[in-house]
């Protein structure tokens, strides 16, 4: 077989039972095109060794006849997991050398179906930030290209390695997490399908913390057939875990039948914001029509505290932050600064934290710490978590009412190039569609639907109902065959 490394999930599954294909031959094509793949910097730490040793057990279950649908397929896994023995650094300084003597839970799961690790993919700085700028490693970089320019665009955040290197066909899928949007978002750049899943549903045990209410692991694959494989291996309870939900989970590939006809898909008016460009308007009629061409009814609804979503999530994110970051103080782990004589336990917290986070992860530590403050807890912190209650009850009678899904567009723009997104404030825009998710809890998708002018990608998002992550699969199925999107970046690097 040839182009092995653009096969889906599905396909080289199907092709390695029938014996057209083997893993350690795929394994090695990917290997192969990261090597090559240097200027995107996606790939930051390289398991060639693991991968062939992953693969060489893979090919032998596949041939006794005994392998899950993951069995033998190549991953990239974000550098917020821990891997045993692989640095896992959370593209981070302060984590500089630290190699965990512990597998995530994640990733076991995947190991255990017989999936495959190249190595660790690049990501902002404990997953804080939206364009995949803030990393220790260096920048992520889009595989697509406006038109004929050359300017090197952002594959989003955080989770900008995974969408990059399965965008480019480095593997097959990868792992990606999504605390406002760092699946999705960087899905839609890059023309892939991102699933963040309902909280609870996928275990957090050893992925590095940034907000602990708000992340949640998912996959980063080629297509929702492939979403679906690979959230069956991920998903589950894990008793490690107290937020792990011990829920079975449906066979979510099996629900894939692309019949949505009398389902009913909801359109928020309150995400029709001011200035949206009108490509993404257009994106959104669009996916509707297709939405309601497949048989479902539209309605027109209301999420009445939307508006405040942003303001929120950016009190409860960086609070949480704060707290979990408080652990890296040069003690136990990391990176510790040198000391000058007379230097005490403070001043070693203080150096090396300096030199450890970089600038977003100080600016959020700093806003975190401030508003749980004790003059400033009720001010902002504890108003933020009834603002929170109230968007979760919006989403909550908006169900209750019959809506089976929500369509909204993922992102306010195509990608956009490196550096020029400087402004936090514009960069925390990024999420304008995407924090409410996160904020309530519920699994979303973002699909790719269509390419803007300049010939970029860009995506819709469906919102599904907790736990109902078969039936949001589903929808995202249908929309996925109606929109037919099939373009690929062309190779420059």
């Amino acid at each position: 077989m040839t182009d092995l490394t653009k096969l889906t999930i599905a396909e080289a599954r199907d092709a390695m039972r029938k014996g057209d294909t083997t893993s350690t031959e795929i394994t090695n094509a990917c290997l192969s095109a990261i090597e090559g793949s240097g200027a995107l910097g996606a790939f930051v730490h390289h398991t060639p060794e693991i991968a062939a040793d992953q693969a060489k057990a893979a090919d032998v279950r596949i041939q006794a006849g005994d392998a899950p649908a993951m069995c033998g397929i190549p991953l990239g896994i974000k550098d917020l997991f821990c891997t045993k023995g692989v640095p896992s650094q959370a593209a981070s300084g302060i984590l500089e050398g630290f190699k965990p003597e512990y597998e995530s839970t994640v990733t076991t799961q995947l190991f255990d179906a017989g999936a495959v690790m190249l190595g660790k993919l690049n990501m902002d700085e404990f997953a804080m930030g939206s364009s995949n700028e803030t990393s220790v490693y260096g920048n992520a970089v889009n595989p697509w290209r406006r038109g004929n320019e050359d300017t090197a665009l952002t594959p989003g955040g955080s989770s900008g390695g995974s969408a990059s290197a399965v965008a480019a066909d480095l593997c097959l899928a990868a792992t990606g997490t999504d605390t406002g949007g760092s699946i999705r978002q960087p899905a839609a750049f890059v023309g892939i399908t991102g699933l963040k899943p309902t909280y609870g549903r996928v275990s957090r045990w050893g992925i590095v913390a940034f907000a602990s209410s708000l992340d949640q692991a998912g996959p980063m694959t080629k297509d929702v057939r492939d979403s679906a494989i690979m959230l069956q291996a991920m998903c589950g309870h894990d008793p490690k875990d107290s937020t792990s939900a011990d829920l079975a989970a449906p066979d979510f590939e099996a629900a894939l039948t692309g019949d949505i006809k009398g389902k009913t898909i909801g359109i928020p008016k309150e995400y029709r914001m001011d200035g949206m460009p009108e490509e993404i308007e257009k994106l959104w009629a669009d996916g509707t029509a297709m939405l309601k061409d497949a048989g479902a009814k539209i309605v027109d609804i209301t999420l009445p505290h939307t508006k405040y979503a942003l303001p929120a999530y950016y009190v409860i994110a960086p609070a949480e932050a704060s707290s979990n970051l408080a652990r890296y103080d040069g003690v136990r782990f990391g990176h510790r600064a040198k000391l000058a004589q007379g230097d005490g336990i403070t001043e070693m917290y203080e150096k090396t934290r300096a030199e450890g986070f970089g600038p977003e992860v100080q600016r959020r530590v700093m806003i975190g710490t401030y508003v749980l403050s004790a003059g400033f807890y009720d001010a902002y912190y504890n108003r933020a978590r009834r603002v929170r209650a109230l968007i979760k009850r919006d989403f909550d009678q908006v169900f209750a009412d019959g809506v089976d899904a929500i369509l909204t567009p993922a992102t306010p723009s195509a990608a956009f190039g490196l550096g020029e997104n400087m402004d936090p404030i514009q960069m925390y825009l990024n999420d304008v569609f995407t924090v409410t998710v996160n904020l309530a809890g519920l699994p979303g998708i973002s699909v790719p639907a269509g390419l803007d002018s300049q010939g970029l990608p860009l995506g819709l998002q469906l919102i599904g109902r907790p736990w109902e992550e078969a039936e949001l699969l589903n929808t995202a199925y249908a929309l996925e065959q109606a929109a037919g999107f099939v373009a690929k970046p062309t190779k420059w690097w």
